[in-house]
């Protein structure tokens, strides 16, 4: 092995040989395990969510195949209709050309070149991370099975009446021109203002003050609502008012939805332009009127003089005619969320327009169920309640979206508007040809494309050749259906689970996956949405290969529109990232990952981290490097287990078998942090930092049956360890069981196929334990005051042991070459009876008592000088933290993070400070 832990010099070289000698593929024995990968865009790059993600699923598919399952991760891409068209537009754009002139056929196939091209690079950045997916399996929700599926799909619930259309509000992006769902659709608090409009009754005898913040939606008003209950108004219900602009009159209509004590307690209502103003209207019975085209201009169903505006330059004109005519009563600034598209990041329209939809209530009642009697099993299991929440309000779902690419709805329309939805054009013109006497008229396919979540809907089975039934048996579907789990975000929820829910439960009688697991959302190290304004955004692909800090500033500030913004944005780098950012490797993010994957919503990134792991896996090289030049000429029994010689040995094995144990029990739980917590814990702290220490006495001692036992033992702790961590660390764990399999007889390509690594084939030893813990316990305590006292690493010390009871006589006795070695010990014995106690250092472990004679080991008064100065100096800290502290105004107006690192700054503080003056008392009685 080389002398240093290179991650880059190792990645490329695995993961081309497990790719290309098919170790990824189901194994087709065993129990069957899948996980189905949420599909991304094929226009996306791996962001940190992604690559947290996979790192998730990817430990699983390692740790279950490593234990016999046949396993199955199916990978793919969506085709992700808006963005890719989004993408392919900008790029005719700079060739000077528009998709209409080069029309609907013409631009698909260049979305299909550009798709070839480019498209694959997030499964190129996904092998980066050392995803085990099959991928001669790799799927796209545009490919032949899926499209037949995504075809079928629409046809039978179409047969089934639970596909219909219908004339409905929907978010409407007025740049895009189509229906977008509600999960493209950003809400966030902007200033807006408030305008107080005066409605006059149509007799001219009173009028009505509504409150608005879109005054321009007021040409299309059909009501003005009040509370039933409300007393003002009782006397108005059912009068009409002459609408402000219009020739229209309007009923006052009562509605429980007015909230009295808001405003004037009247609310105008506009059913083409509101939802809430839809269902109102419905209860009511009124007729809705849409004042907008498609890209949000007045129409012609507005007066003539607002006829073609823009809807914020109609505003204008509306408020100053309303000024002049007096019926503008008031305007105030006020804070309104305003929704956005999250492409384009105009507002988008609440916009009455046809489109096609799918029935939903009793879809979603079954998929409710389904959830409620535990066949599909929420992880953490407080997610059921959003899943709940979701279904038990659910509209019928828009499908249908006015875009070119994606799967075009299999409907034909004859000239009288006649509908025919078929699987093919032929089977609609045998339609058209039976209802008009045999004879087919000429037919016109519909040119809305079903949106992505329609095929995504379907991902659990027409992955697995649902409904072509010799690619069902190909792929397995009797076999892999239900998948496992399925890890993915809280914010789909609704958008892509419970849809596959209910769609696959509904086509094939199975759930799609027996449990769902919610992963937390990616943050800064301070809490904040990763977001390309913020200027916060980490590339997963620059932890694993580092870069230096000009690269970093212009792959942040790049494509940002407002100068100012961009400036903030690479001040902020400059400082935070001013050796840019070293290059970790894939083992240290992954590990990163893992340790980060707990139960709750956020998971907060702080790049130290990385760095921490970065040494932990140059801690498992080191330790792996002293294994095989301590075994450079040994090979250990081939298939044998380790005589275990020493205590030291039956100890390592004993915490083995610990470790194992709760591995198994938080992979069970998805625990993935405790499981990282585990493995680490074992890895430094037990195995590096103190049985490569205990087994160097055996090693270098005359007991020639002790040290082969401890050079087996050594072999095979480490070995086990690294199939233990193989499946969150993958490349450095294949890189150093290359090296370490072969001295213990293993002759197998791989430590992604061995077995895992179990608890229950490795013996406990309680005893060993005891006896152990007391060794460290001994040592520990000898180095900590070599510490205090700062005595120089190579100087020896004597050590008197005093009190303690049998037991401890023993252990001393056995132990002693250890302590000698461990602690730098010169001389060991235990005081006489009756002998008093020098002046000493002492540290206590139950009755035993260590004392390390202070006399002639340091130079008191230079030593009391040290301490005196450095007692003053930590006095000082205090007193500077006690002086924050104490300040209301920081305590009040700090970050709360400022603040606790100030108390935690303080608490360490005090107790150096209470050790100091312990260790001066005892230097003031020599």
């Amino acid at each position: 092995m080389d002398k240093s832990f290179e991650p880059g010099q190792i990645e490329s070289k695995w993961y081309a040989q497990w790719e290309s000698n098919g170790w990824f593929k189901p194994s087709g024995t065993g129990e069957p395990y899948a996980i189905l990968l949420p599909p991304p865009n094929v226009t996306g790059t791996l962001h940190m969510g992604h690559a947290f993600q996979h790192t998730i699923m990817d430990t699983l598919i390692r740790y279950h195949r490593m234990r016999g399952y046949d396993t199955l991760w199916q990978l793919g891409t969506d085709h992700a209709g808006i963005a890719t068209e989004m993408v392919v537009t900008r790029l005719l754009g700079a060739e000077g050309k528009t998709r209409n002139e080069l029309g609907r056929d013409a631009f698909i196939e260049r979305v299909w070149e550009w798709k070839q091209q480019s498209g694959d690079t997030i499964e190129r950045q996904m092998r980066r991370m050392g995803v085990s997916g099959d991928w001669s399996r790799t799927a796209f929700t545009m490919d032949a099975i899926p499209s037949q599926a995504v075809v079928e799909t629409f046809v039978r619930l179409y047969e089934q009446g639970l596909i219909y259309r219908g004339q409905k509000l929907v978010n409407w992006d007025p740049v895009l021109k189509t229906a977008i769902s509600d999960l493209e659709v950003v809400s966030e608090e902007e200033d807006g203002k408030l305008w107080s409009i005066r409605y006059p009754l149509a007799d001219g005898s009173d009028s009505l003050v509504v409150a608005t913040t879109r005054p321009e939606t007021m040409l299309g008003d059909v009501a003005v609502a009040v509370h039933p209950e409300d007393e003002r108004y009782a006397g108005l219900i059912g009068k009409t008012l002459r609408l402000p602009l219009t020739d229209r009159l309007i009923p006052i209509i009562a509605d429980d939805y007015v909230e009295r004590e808001f405003g004037t307690g009247c609310v105008k209502i506009t059913p083409a332009h509101d939802f809430n103003d839809y269902a109102i209207g419905q209860r009511h019975n009124l007729t809705p009127i849409n004042i907008f085209t498609d890209d949000a201009q007045i129409n012609d169903n507005a007066p003539a003089k607002y006829r073609g505006l823009d809807r914020y330059d109609a505003r204008k004109v509306v408020l100053a005619d309303l000024e002049a005519a007096g019926l503008l009563v008031e305007e105030k600034k006020h804070k309104l969320q305003v929704p956005r598209g999250d492409r384009t990041g105009q507002v988008i329209e609440p916009y009455l327009t046809w489109q096609w939809f799918v029935k939903m209530d009793g879809l979603a009642s079954r998929g409710l169920e389904l959830v409620e009697s535990g066949k599909v099993r929420f992880v953490p299991e407080n997610w059921i309640n959003t899943y709940r929440h979701w279904l038990g309000n659910i509209q019928d779902w828009c499908i249908s979206r006015q875009l070119w690419w994606g799967h075009r709805i299999p409907c034909w329309y004859d000239e009288a508007g006649n509908a025919y939805v078929a699987r093919d054009e032929a089977g609609a013109i045998a339609q058209a040809a039976a209802k008009n006497g045999g004879t087919a008229p000429a037919l016109q396919r519909e040119a809305d494309v079903l949106e992505t979540w329609f095929s995504s809907a379907l991902w659990a089975h027409s992955t697995l050749g649902w409904p072509d039934e010799t690619a069902m048996a190909e792929r397995g579907f009797d076999r892999y259906l239900p998948t496992s789990v399925l890890v993915t975000g809280f914010d789909i929820i609704f958008f892509w689970v419970a849809r596959m829910i209910m769609m696959t439960d509904h086509f094939t009688g199975q759930v799609p996956f027996r449990d769902v697991y919610i992963t937390g959302l990616v943050r800064d190290k301070d809490g904040q949405k990763m977001s390309k304004s913020k200027g916060n955004i980490l590339d997963p692909l620059d932890l694993i290969d580092g870069i230096d800090l000009e690269a970093l500033v212009a792959k942040r500030t790049g494509g940002l529109m407002q100068p100012q913004m961009a400036k903030k944005i690479e001040q902020a780098t400059r400082k935070d990232f001013s050796g840019g950012i070293p290059a970790f490797g894939a083992d240290a993010l992954r590990f990163t990952f893992a340790s980060l994957a707990t139960h709750g919503r956020d998971i907060k990134f702080d790049l130290d981290r990385c760095g921490g792991y970065k040494n932990f896996c140059n801690k498992l090289w080191n330790a792996a490097r002293f294994v095989l030049m301590n075994c450079e000429n040994y090979a250990a029994p081939a298939g044998a287990a380790p005589a275990a010689v020493t205590e030291a040995e039956k100890w390592i094995l004993s915490r083995l078998n610990h470790c194992l144990a709760e591995v198994e029990t938080q992979f069970a739980a998805y625990r993935f942090d405790l499981v990282s917590q585990a493995l680490y814990e074992f890895t430094w702290n037990e195995f590096c930092d103190w049985f490569l220490e205990l087994a160097k006495p055996a090693l270098n001692g005359d007991d020639a049956a002790a040290a082969d036992s401890t050079r087996h033992t050594l072999l095979f702790v480490l070995e086990a360890l690294l199939r233990g961590l193989h499946p969150l660390i993958p490349f450095i764990t294949e890189e150093i069981w290359q090296n370490i399999a072969p001295k213990l007889g293993i002759d197998a390509p791989t430590v992604s196929r061995q077995s895992y690594p179990r608890a229950a084939d490795i013996a406990l030893d309680n005893s060993a334990e005891a006896e152990i813990e007391w060794l460290k316990a001994v040592v520990s305590n000898l180095r900590r005051i070599r510490s205090e006292m700062n005595l120089a690493p190579g100087k020896t010390i004597p050590l008197l042991f005093a009190g303690g009871n049998a037991s401890d006589r023993a252990r001393s006795a056995k132990f002693g070459s250890q302590i000698g070695f461990l602690a730098r010990v010169e001389s060991q014995r235990w005081l006489e009876a009756g002998e008093s106690e020098p002046a000493a250092s002492a540290a206590i472990i139950g009755d035993l008592k260590l004392l390390i004679p202070l006399a002639g080991l340091i130079d008191v008064d230079a030593e009391k000088s040290r301490l005196a100065k450095e007692i003053g100096r930590i006095q000082a800290e205090i007193g500077k933290c006690n002086g924050k502290l104490s300040n209301e105004s920081f305590v009040a107006n700090a970050p709360a993070a400022v603040v606790d690192q100030e108390r935690q700054r303080l608490a360490e503080f005090s107790t150096t400070l209470s050790g100091l003056r312990e260790q001066a008392e005892r230097l003031a009685a020599l």
